[in-house]
């Protein structure tokens, strides 16, 4: 038997539990081996000299020798090590674009609360779903063994801009109005603009919506539908709007609303009362803020039969002959078959031409009428459906006559210019007119008339408050509220879903603004004014 345990010796007790690769290995010189020092216990055993103890020291462990690390095991490594420099590039890219929208969306405006909460809800989910991505590129080229060699890519627009929504890019949303700027009626539309502009002007002042700027572009339509087809064209196809916003009129909204219709865009807080833009269920791209003509005149005949005690049968309609006489005249038929339980009896109307101040016929017809009648059924009072130099010719060539005529006109008549004009011709031409109003009193202290004159000093400082134009700064603060709440993503699906979830708006009207899928007339209040000899609006209960 050998003296070493190198030894094949079958007759070694120990030699089963040597490890293999010492036992098949071949002898090595003494000189070659690898140094060992041996501890003083081993010393001790050997000095005895028996086979137990020999065995025992040489079993002591010897140094490991050091063998080449596998190849894989190195390249799994490295992958490792690049596919967490990866993922932590990949968040720094993601905290320096993200990282401004988020703190844009917490800067609120108009004081909308919950609009900033959203918005760095939506912000905090795109950071997650990048982060998932990167997550799952990472493991990818972990299991091919590949190097990672591309961080997963990054939104190029970090504000949700689509190029492809129409008029929308990463600084401007722009909105278009067509309305009258030229003509006899040119006063609506100028008001009209202004008010909205200084509603966005506002807006933009706070930094826009979510760092968009509001922008109106405007086009001339005189008021004349057949002008209307060229100012939508125009808006659509060369100024690219994403909507509209205002426009001004009902005989030209016949021609704009099914343009806008078949182009699925946003026809928003037209200055009509017509019921062409109120159909059941609601066009789902149109949105009215005002009340109808059909309740601005349901208020006002109640008001002459209820209040001023009038029979049905003295109260007569003047009207434009075209599309908005026809709505206005047609909510008075309504009205007074209300009241008659039902059924119907003729009303006279009497009508003048778009456009002009020629009302001469319907002075004539309204003398032969009472010509005709008996005294207690002669006509006591004038419901007028026109625009303001009409409705102030008619005035001026019958108050005369009929001393004691009421006249009354729904909001569409332009109440400042109105009033203006009839100061002109005299204060007895005035005093005693009454108006219509979806919007509270100009001369008020509301909440929201203080900022609309604000508004109006600041970027219209030579412009008077006026009704028309509060009715477009009340347009544009309900617009820009849903903006603010439909969030960064923005497209005209994504935003008629948002107003139609718009419940309980308070901007200070008096009266919250709500709209649902069946509702798109944010608010039917009537507001009731008279003219005073100076000239100015006071407030009356029509009820």
């Amino acid at each position: 038997m050998s003296d070493s345990i190198n030894d094949d010796s079958t007759d070694s007790e120990f030699s089963k539990y040597i490890p293999r690769r010492h036992r098949e290995r071949q002898r090595t010189p003494e000189s070659e081996r690898s140094p060992y020092v041996a501890s003083a216990s081993t010393i001790a055993w050997s000095s005895e000299g028996n086979r137990e103890q020999r065995v025992r020291s040489n079993l002591w462990p010897e140094p490991v020798p050091d063998f080449p690390r596998r190849r894989e095991d190195g390249l799994l490594a490295q992958v490792v090590r690049m596919a967490i420099v990866a993922g932590v590039a990949a968040a720094v890219a993601l905290l320096v674009v993200f990282g401004k929208p988020l703190l844009d969306g917490v800067r609120p405006l108009f004081g909308s609360a919950d609009a900033p909460t959203r918005q760095i809800t939506k912000s905090a989910d795109l950071v997650t779903k990048s982060a998932d991505q990167v997550e799952a590129n990472a493991t990818a080229v972990n299991s091919a063994l590949a190097p990672a060699t591309a961080i997963a890519a990054v939104p190029a627009n970090s504000r949700g801009v689509d190029s492809a929504i129409r008029g929308v890019t990463a600084g401007e949303i722009r909105f278009g109005i067509s309305a009258p700027f030229t003509g006899p009626a040119k006063e609506l539309g100028q008001h009209m603009k202004q008010g909205i502009e200084a509603a966005f002007n506002v807006a933009n002042a706070n930094g826009g919506i979510y760092g968009r700027q509001l922008r109106l572009v405007a086009a001339d339509d005189g008021y004349e539908p057949a002008r209307t087809a060229a100012t939508m064209k125009q808006l659509y196809e060369k100024d690219q709007v994403f909507g509209l916003v205002g426009n001004v009129g009902t005989p030209t909204a016949v021609v704009a609303l099914p343009y806008t219709l078949d182009r699925k865009m946003l026809f928003f807080g037209a200055f009509t009362g017509a019921g062409l833009l109120r159909n059941e269920p609601p066009d789902r791209y149109v949105f009215n803020y005002r009340a109808s003509y059909a309740e601005e005149t349901t208020a006002v005949v109640n008001y002459l039969v209820k209040v001023r005690r009038l029979l049905p049968e003295q109260i007569a309609v003047f009207a434009q002959q075209d599309a908005y006489g026809d709505a206005g005249f047609a909510g008075v038929e309504k009205a007074i078959r209300s009241l008659r339980g039902g059924n119907a009896s003729p009303i006279l109307r009497l009508n003048y031409q778009r456009n002009t101040v020629d009302v001469d016929d319907a002075v004539a017809q309204l003398g032969q009428y009472n010509a005709q009648q008996k005294r207690h059924i002669a006509i006591k009072a004038v419901i007028m459906v026109p625009t303001y130099r009409a409705a102030a010719k008619f005035i001026e060539k019958t108050r005369d006559l009929y001393p004691d005529m009421i006249y009354t006109s729904v909001s569409f008549v332009g109440s400042t210019a109105l009033a203006g004009e009839l100061m002109l011709l005299g204060k007895k031409y005035a005093t005693g007119v009454i108006v219509t109003q979806v919007v509270p009193a100009v001369d008020g202290h509301s909440s929201l008339v203080l900022d609309y004159k604000s508004a109006l000093a600041k970027y219209f400082p030579d412009e008077a408050p006026d009704y028309v134009s509060l009715e477009g700064y009340v347009d544009a603060s309900v617009l820009i509220a849903a903006l603010q709440r439909n969030g960064t993503q923005l497209d005209t699906e994504r935003l008629v879903g948002t107003l139609e979830n718009l419940r309980d708006l308070d901007i200070g009207l008096g009266t919250p603004v709500t709209f649902s899928r069946s509702e798109h007339q944010g608010v039917h209040r009537v507001w009731g004014t008279q003219l005073d000899e100076t000239g100015h609006y006071q407030a009356v209960d029509l009820q």
